[in-house]
Formats: C-alpha cells, sequence, structure tokens
C-alpha cells in the first residue's frame, strides 16, 4: 500500500515543482517600461471615467472665452487684440491649474490602497510616480490643443508659426512635468484628497493671478510687481508668449529650465522618501 501511494504522489509532485519553480525567471522590467506602464495605467483610467477631461476641455473653453470678451475691449480695444496677448497666458494657467489633480489621483490609490500592491513589486520604485505624470502629460497637451484650436478660430494669430508654437507647447508640458512633483509629494503628505485640492488651489490661485497672465507688470503698485517679477508663471508665461510671437527670449527659457529641474530634484526626491517611508 505504501508502493501505491508514493507512485501516486509522485507524479504530482513532480508537476507542481515544475508550476512552482520554472527553470527561467521573467527578466525584471526596466524603468522606463514599468514607467510607461503606470502611465497607461492612469490613460485607462481617464477611458473608464471619461468625465475627467472635463477639466482639460470645457474649462479651457471656458476660460479663453470668458477673459477675451470680458477684459478684451477695456484693455486692448477689442478682443482680437487682447487675445494676442491673452492667450498664451490663458495656456499656461489652465495647463498649471490641472496639476494639481496628480496628487489627488496619489491620494486616491493610497486611499484604496493600491499602493500597498505597488511596494511589494520588483519595479524602479519611482516608476509609480513617474507614471501619473506620463499620464497626466496627455491631459496637459489635450487642454494646450483645445485652447490652440478656440484661439485660432477667435482670430489669434501667433507670429513664430508651427515651430514655434510647438516649442512653447513643449516648454509647457516640461514645466508642468516638473511642477507636479509638487502635488506628488502633498498626494503622498496629506490625509485626504479634499485636502491636497485645498493645498493645490491655495497655491495656485496667487500663482497664476498675480503674473502677468492678464496684464503687463508695469501697470501693477511696486510692491505687487516684486512678487510677481519672481514669480515662477511669470517667467513661464513670458517664455511661451515669446515663442509663440516669433522673438524667443533665451533668458526666460533658462530660467524655466533650470527652476523645472530644481524642482525635480527637490519635490522628486522628497515624494520618494515619503513614498518608501509612507
Amino acid at each position: 500500500m505504501s508502493t501505491t501511494t508514493e507512485t501516486t504522489y509522485a507524479p504530482a509532485a513532480e508537476m507542481l515543482g515544475t508550476v512552482l519553480a520554472p527553470g527561467v525567471k521573467p527578466p525584471r522590467p526596466s524603468a522606463w517600461s514599468a514607467s510607461l506602464t503606470f502611465g497607461w495605467r492612469a490613460v485607462l483610467k481617464i477611458k473608464h471615467v471619461p468625465e475627467q477631461l472635463f477639466d482639460v476641455t470645457a474649462f479651457p473653453l471656458m476660460m479663453t472665452l470668458m477673459f477675451t470678451y470680458l477684459f478684451g475691449g477695456a484693455l486692448a480695444g477689442s478682443p482680437t487684440e487682447y487675445l494676442q496677448f491673452l492667450l498664451p497666458g490663458i495656456m499656461v494657467t489652465s495647463v498649471v491649474m490641472i496639476t494639481m489633480y496628480t496628487g489627488v489621483e496619489v491620494n486616491k490609490d493610497i486611499e484604496k490602497g493600491v499602493f500597498d500592491r505597488f511596494r511589494t513589486l520588483p519595479i524602479w520604485r519611482p516608476s509609480t510616480m513617474v507614471g501619473y505624470l506620463l499620464g497626466d502629460i496627455l491631459r496637459y497637451t489635450m487642454a494646450s490643443t483645445v485652447i490652440l484650436l478656440v484661439g485660432l478660430v477667435l482670430g489669434f494669430r501667433p507670429q513664430g508659426g508651427v515651430v514655434g508654437v510647438v516649442i512653447g507647447i513643449l516648454v509647457l508640458l516640461g514645466f508642468s512635468f516638473a511642477f507636479s512633483w509638487i502635488w506628488t509629494m502633498f498626494g503622498l503628505l496629506l490625509r485626504s484628497e479634499k485636502s491636497v485640492m485645498g493645498v493645490s488651489m491655495l497655491v495656485l490661485f496667487p500663482l497664476t493671478f498675480l503674473s502677468n497672465v492678464y496684464v503687463e507688470p508695469s501697470t501693477m503698485p511696486g510692491w505687487l510687481q516684486v512678487f510677481v517679477n519672481v514669480n515662477p508663471i511669470t517667467h513661464l508665461v513670458a517664455s511661451v508668449r515669446s515663442l509663440m510671437a516669433g522673438t524667443p527670449d533665451a533668458g526666460e527659457l533658462m530660467w524655466v529650465l533650470v527652476a523645472s529641474v530644481l524642482m525635480i530634484a527637490v519635490f522628486g526626491t522628497l515624494t520618494m522618501r515619503l513614498y518608501n517611508r509612507k
């Protein structure tokens, strides 16, 4: 009887060993591959919840129409003339405002416990965060495209041509990618998505409105010009505006590049420290 039992269990044990301990293990995904996978995950979220696109379609459209026709006649004599000055600034404002949703999505995944699973995977640790930002670049591109198309219909005529417009949008996307690391940090640091949104709006409203988006800083009081001139949004708008106007400002472009690198270095490091300790 013992011989029969051993004979029965032997093939089963061999089959189980073959399944659980295969000879060739799958290779570990590269940092780029893992980041793209998480980026695609962010895109699939938009596919399943298309209402998320409201912020990158309806909101930019409303901002462009409202400010063009509300202030155009008073500030520039006509909406069309004001649009030449306003549109690059509105594009920057709309894209920078939606960067806060990166932190909101991070916070949602933490509350759902998804991050506990991510932390156990044999992948490059920052790939989860980079994936969020790569997915959001699609949102930023859509918002920029919507604003540009609406502006062209209303009469916006960029003197920099197609090249100037494309480079201007790329500069905006690069800065927004770097700026989003601030919100990933807050997404990990704060306890709820409402807290993330509250802090984000508290920071974004002064940065976007106290800038050169709507009027020239020279028309402001001296004490306010001090803040406006060091505001990173002011430098970003100036660089994008100069590119679209066909007169690239090398100083402003260098300022934006350095600021973007510093934000990634500082807030990217803080984000990963919080992520590893969360």
